[in-house]
């Protein structure tokens, strides 16, 4: 039992030893190699690979892949016309050389991403104070970028290179800062609120003219109107007076009569009506007859049986 547990032992132990010393590199990675903290070997392509059991050879590994940095503060900085503007940027970059990149920025790529974050905010702040807000906002906003790249270029290809390659560089925002922003906002609303104010204005004033016209229209139309019923009025009481002279022209007894009858039919208009008038006045005189007197003896009534 002692035997066979020791050679089991053995057996886990050389596997141990095995796996230690056999690693896979991705295809998406580099595979660095250090022996005693120096760099041994830098492997670039995906497959298994064999290494000394630690602490004699260790293995970390890098992305290879197309990174993508974006800015995270929120400082200001200046335009050419001294105004403070806050800028969202972002930078695509990549690990290219394992070794310098170790050497030079860091052990993973978190130290590449904070040094590179600190170069193109300082780039960004020199460049933008060259240009104004509006410039930034226009077509020199290319201009600006392609500044910002070079400048960051040469700095990751300097005397001590990063191992880096800065593919681009984007700016996705330029804003004003939040006080200024508000202030902004408040004389927008001001000046909108003008506008609508002498809209409103100028709608009553053409309001108030369409009504005054409406209503000269009108008292014209009406006084027009009146005109011609006044006219045709007129018209007709001249043809009525004409036919009524022709016609008590023909006959003056019946027209004294006729004149009578309408004097009687207006002076007895309701049965509430009370006259008091002399009987020898001439009102009474169709009444009484041609040549007829009011104290005459009434006529003869036929006696009962």
């Amino acid at each position: 039992m002692n035997r066979v547990g020791f050679i089991v032992s053995s057996l886990l132990v050389v596997l141990a030893v095995l796996s230690s010393m056999l690693f896979v590199v991705d295809q998406r990675q580099f595979g660095i190699v250090y022996a005693l903290g120096q760099i041994k070997e830098v492997i670039t392509q995906p497959g298994l690979n064999f290494k000394l059991p630690p602490p004699f050879q260790n293995v970390s590994y890098l992305d290879k892949r197309l990174l993508t940095l974006d800015s995270t503060d929120a400082e200001p900085v200046y335009t050419a016309e001294k105004q403070r503007v806050v800028i969202d940027w972002y930078v695509r970059w990549r690990v290219t050389d394992p070794t310098e990149y170790i050497r030079n920025v860091g052990l993973d790529e978190n130290a590449g991403a904070n040094q590179l974050n600190r170069v193109v905010r300082n780039a960004f702040q020199g460049e933008i104070n060259k240009y104004t807000v509006k410039e930034l906002l226009s077509a020199k906003r290319e201009a600006l970028m392609s500044a910002v790249k070079s400048q960051v270029l040469a700095t990751v290809r300097g005397a001590k290179p990063w191992g880096v390659d800065v593919v681009d560089v984007r700016i996705t925002r330029v804003d004003y800062v939040s006080d200024i922003t508000d202030s902004v906002y408040r004389r927008m609303e001001a000046e909108r609120k003008r506008v609508a104010n002498e809209l409103r204005s100028t709608g009553v004033a053409e309001g108030e003219k369409i009504r005054a016209d409406a209503d000269r229209q009108r008292e014209v139309t009406v006084a027009n109107a009146y005109r011609e019923a006044q006219k045709i009025k007129g018209a007709g009481d001249a043809q009525a007076t004409r036919i009524y002279a022709e016609s008590f022209g023909r006959d003056p007894q019946f027209a004294q009569f006729y004149r009578s009858l309408d004097a009687y039919k207006s002076s007895f208009n309701k049965k509430s009506d009370v006259m008091v008038i002399d009987e020898s006045s001439e009102f009474f005189k169709a009444m009484r007859g041609s040549g007829g007197s009011t104290s005459a003896a009434p006529a003869a009534r036929p006696a009962k049986k």
